[in-house]
């Protein structure tokens, strides 16, 4: 199954929804990550998480986990966190956002206890139009060289599609999105993305910095000289028809190494209404 067959799914299922005019702005979510984070400085981590959570959010430790079951499960999580988002998209109708960025865990007061990586999260609008977090998945790298691009962009209205009667219609089509991607992965890694990547795409990878960009991101993949086998979990979709995500398990392989991995990808819609990986972040199993 090839993504023309998925462009003709993704027009067959735009027909009939009448959109508000005033798209929602980026901000918003980039509000909420800073509300966030002071939440996190005065109630503390686990608090904070529980705040904010959906119900249905979920983290990885390292199986898929409601966050309202992980975080009351565990006693008070010592320690500082910060973290700043870089990367930032919302759905036209404000139901759907992300972002990423770096941060800064401390536990202690020593420089030297200091844990560097990237965050991705995933954010839902709940009844009443206020974002509640849905995912959150990270990873640890050394301290940044160089300070991450900064790149918000607002939904951009021409690209929101209508909605399908059928109300799993738009879930499917994500699904079936991913599974096909993660199917050609086992065919060809540097082909697969090449046909899916963004232009805009971020790849976020234990042990590196941010790589931003199709060409960068190309050339890691070639250099490291992965495979990469995955299984789709779970996937959502905004109402405006413009973002998405998908979540999973993987395992990649490099030489003789094979390593688990869970990962989360951001699909957004493009000009000629294809989904393609904004964003991808894949989070090491730590072997128990």
């Amino acid at each position: 199954m090839k993504r023309s067959i998925l462009v003709t799914a993704v027009l067959i299922s735009c027909h009939g929804l009448v959109f508000a005019q005033t798209a929602a702005k980026v901000s918003e979510v980039v509000n909420a990550e800073q509300a966030f984070n002071r939440l996190v400085e005065r109630k503390g981590i686990k608090e904070a998480f529980l705040t904010v959570a959906d119900p249905e959010g979920v983290v990885f430790r390292p199986q898929v986990v409601k966050i309202t079951d992980f975080y009351n499960s565990i006693d008070k999580q010592p320690g500082s966190l910060t973290w700043q988002p870089k990367f930032a998209r919302i759905s036209a109708n404000g139901d759907l956002a992300f972002s990423s960025g770096p941060y800064v865990y401390q536990n202690g007061k020593d420089d030297t206890d200091k844990v560097f990586g990237d965050y991705v999260s995933v954010w839902r609008a709940d009844q009443d139009g206020k974002l509640k977090l849905l995912i959150d998945l990270g990873i640890q790298h050394p301290e940044p060289e160089k300070e991450e691009l900064t790149d918000f962009k607002e939904p951009d209205t021409t690209k929101r599609g209508t909605a399908s009667k059928d109300p799993f219609n738009g879930k499917n089509i994500i699904m079936n999105t991913d599974k096909v991607f993660n199917h050609e992965l086992t065919v060809s890694v540097l082909a697969s993305y090449k046909e899916f990547l963004s232009p805009e795409g971020r790849y976020y990878f234990p042990g590196f910095e941010t790589i931003a960009g199709t060409d960068k991101i190309m050339q890691f993949l070639a250099n490291e000289g992965i495979t990469i086998s995955a299984k789709t979990l779970d996937v959502g979709r905004s109402t405006s028809g413009d973002l998405a995500y998908s979540y999973g398990t993987a395992r990649i392989k490099k030489g003789d190494i094979v390593s688990d991995f869970n990962y989360v990808r951001i699909w957004e819609i493009d000009g000629n209404h294809k989904w393609d990986i904004l964003l991808e972040v894949f989070s090491a199993v730590e072997q128990q």
